[in-house]
């Protein structure tokens, strides 16, 4: 397995939902080191039913005792915001599963809970995932009173036929109903999610959906590409050869067609799949791509600080139990539900960093890479790579005072590039090592 594919497989889980717009009016605060200000992700495990393309950690349920599962998350969160030693939270995300699911009241319990352990400044976004049958106009502006501040609502196509055949349990109009109270309840604020790619599904088809949709949306979008994930009932079906997948290039046009109508209307694209107008950028999703701790809270969730609780001094990526009940008695006996702790060297942040950043269209700047490796600058890197060089006379990157970025021809294709950056900064981390040892 390349290093790409192990970072993704260390990273799927806790960066997958981190899909809505920043908050426009945040509190102007006094900067804080970053090791003493994290971003929270709450996974919320519960689904009303298991959509056909989807693998993500989620359970459905036969009965719910949300009191205890409410208890748990406020138990977690006060031994890992205590662990992390963080003084301030940037934002929260209740991603899942389905986290419109849950009652208004535990929402906000937990919310109260993580104010109580660190300063949760007015006006820090928090975000919901909302699914529309799940989320009634009652129930929006409760979210909203306990606390929820931005929405993200799974609508994915606004074709019934598309949405039947990824195992959705609401149709285009209920889509856009949830869609029009959100934006009554959070103008600005509500992030639509779509996916393309889909079997069966046409250029010409894609085009026409994203044009009848545009009209109706708000400030933030965000596209995905349909991704066949094994042991769901859509990858079996297109395997046994019961559906037919668009090719790669097919896929790739759908993409292109969709960039320029967004930008054509005035969205733009700050991220690879994320698209903002009216500055309505993803606070939480910044907080990711730009390196920033995050707690993960929850069955499965994903975390990035450091516990100088435990008198450690190097971040850990860590990985929550999956199971909610096994996750439950594992908090209810030790304060929080970790499975997996790995302290991470200096060469995986800068991979994370490499890997992360350049998913933005600004990049990494020479002073952000710094932060990570005070005396290995970019130029140190990737200054005298050779295949670097090529990447650049193609169009698709750019090295310069303002740091490594993508060109717009580059943000589509980054996996590729992403291999020859990474194996570039391994092999000069390699010879870094060997300098500085004398060998």
């Amino acid at each position: 397995m390349g290093a790409l594919d192990k970072l993704r497989g260390r990273l799927s889980a806790g960066l997958r939902k981190v899909r809505t717009p920043v908050r426009r009016n945040l509190t102007r605060l006094r900067p804080l080191a970053p090791e003493k200000e994290a971003a929270v992700y709450v996974h919320w495990p519960y689904c009303e039913k298991r959509c056909s393309y989807c693998n993500f950690n989620k359970y459905i349920p036969r009965n719910i005792d949300e009191p205890k599962i409410r208890d748990c998350f406020i138990q977690e969160a006060k031994t890992l915001i205590q662990l992390s030693q963080v003084q301030r939270i940037t934002s929260v995300f209740f991603g899942g599963g389905t986290p419109s699911m849950a009652s208004p009241l535990a929402i906000g319990s937990i919310l109260d809970t993580i104010s109580q352990c660190a300063h949760l400044a007015e006006g820090t976004e928090i975000t919901l995932e909302a699914n529309p049958t799940s989320a009634d106009a009652s129930r929006l502006a409760e979210f909203q009173k306990a606390g929820v501040n931005r929405l993200s609502i799974g609508m994915q196509s606004l074709n019934d036929t598309d949405l039947m055949l990824l195992g959705r349990n609401h149709t285009a109009s209920e889509a856009l109903r949830t869609l029009e109270e959100a934006k009554r309840l959070f103008p600005g604020c509500t992030s639509v999610d779509l996916i393309f790619g889909l079997p069966g599904q046409t250029v010409i088809s894609w085009v026409q959906g994203i044009q009848k949709f545009l009209p109706m949306c708000d400030d933030h979008v965000s596209l995905y590409q349909l991704t066949l994930e094994r042991g769901t009932s859509l990858f079996k079906q297109v395997h046994q050869g019961f559906l037919p997948m668009p090719d790669q290039d097919v896929a790739a046009e759908m993409y292109e067609c969709a960039r320029h109508i967004l930008q054509d209307t005035g969205f733009h694209q700050y991220e690879v799949s994320n698209f903002a107008k009216n500055g309505a950028l993803s606070a939480h999703n910044l907080s990711y791509w730009q390196g920033s701790q995050y707690i993960g809270l929850g069955p499965g969730a994903h975390g990035r600080f450091v516990p100088w609780g435990d008198g450690k001094i190097h971040q850990e990526a860590r990985i929550q139990t999956l199971e909610p009940d096994i996750w439950m008695k594992e908090v209810l006996a030790f304060g929080h539900g970790t499975r997996k702790r790995t302290a991470l060297s200096k060469l995986d942040r800068l991979e994370e960093v490499l890997m992360l950043g350049l998913r933005m269209n600004v990049g990494i700047s020479h002073q952000h890479w710094l932060q990570f490796a005070p005396t290995f600058s970019l130029w140190d890197v990737f200054g005298e790579s050779e295949e670097v060089k090529e990447l650049e006379e193609q169009g698709l990157l750019l090295l310069d005072n303002r740091g490594l970025r993508c060109s717009w021809k580059g943000l589509p294709v980054l996996d590729t590039l992403l291999l020859t950056l990474l194996n570039q900064l391994q092999q000069a981390w390699a010879e870094r090592e060997e300098k500085s040892s004398g060998t």
